[in-house]
């Protein structure tokens, strides 16, 4: 079984020393057309085609890059790790799980303009199990209590596979933890949280409607001592 979550073997060449480098000049060039009301993915297309970029490429430099605009919405709307004590917490179960996998299984992940750790892994409705889910809900939860959070509230998406044993896991764990635990599977988590405060995910449309956001990956990263790469420049 493959628990290389995010991770396949192309990844060596299309993230090697040589290849960031011309991924920071490319991102320079998106980051351009963007700020100029360019969209991101014709932006993709167009500077990814002249520099020969891989899907993965182009895909790392679109999850890591944002424009001015977005880049201060989020800034001003960032919650400190020591302002949420004692507060309630919405998460994105499945963004945040999937990153932490990545994270617990060393395949790459990336240092974003906007703070966040984002990562290639394409959920597209189907979820399994690996071996680094138990690591990677056990640091979430970690994290969780050692910032004092009252409530937290995980939110699964319910169409996709195997959302119910993620619940069930994360359940199970999550009773030995003082703070209150409600995990909910829903049809739309994006626009539950587009209304809500303390929300935790780097999904980027997520980031631009909430009322708030914290910064949780990149906390747990620091605790499991973990590297991103960084494609922009």
């Amino acid at each position: 079984m493959d628990a290389k979550r995010g991770f396949v073997p192309a990844d060596i060449n299309n993230f090697s020393p040589e290849a960031v480098l011309k991924l920071r000049t490319a991102s320079r060039h998106i980051l351009y057309l963007i700020n100029e009301g360019y969209d991101l993915k014709q932006a993709s297309t167009f500077v990814g085609n002249h520099f020969l970029l891989s899907e993965r490429q182009r895909l790392a430099v679109m999850r890591s890059i944002a424009t001015n605009d977005q880049l201060a919405g989020r800034t001003r709307r960032m919650l400190p790790m020591e302002e949420i004590n004692g507060q309630e917490v919405w998460i994105d179960g499945f963004n945040l799980i999937i990153t932490l996998e990545v994270m617990m299984s060393d395949s790459i992940l990336f240092q974003c303009m906007d703070g966040t750790i984002r990562d290639l892994a394409a959920l597209r409705g189907t979820y399994r199990l690996i071996p680094e889910t138990d690591t990677a809900v056990r640091l979430l939860l970690d994290t969780l209590q050692d910032a004092g959070i009252r409530q937290v509230n995980i939110l699964l998406d319910q169409p996709v596979s195997n959302s119910g044993r993620l619940k069930a896991k994360i359940a199970e764990y999550g009773e030995s933890y003082p703070f209150e635990l409600d995990i909910q599977l829903l049809k739309d988590v994006d626009r539950t949280l587009y209304q809500k405060e303390n929300v935790i995910t780097s999904d980027s449309i997520i980031l631009d409607h909430c009322g708030s956001w914290i910064n949780l990956t990149s906390v747990c990263m620091k605790k499991s001592d973990r590297r991103a790469l960084q494609v922009w420049q």
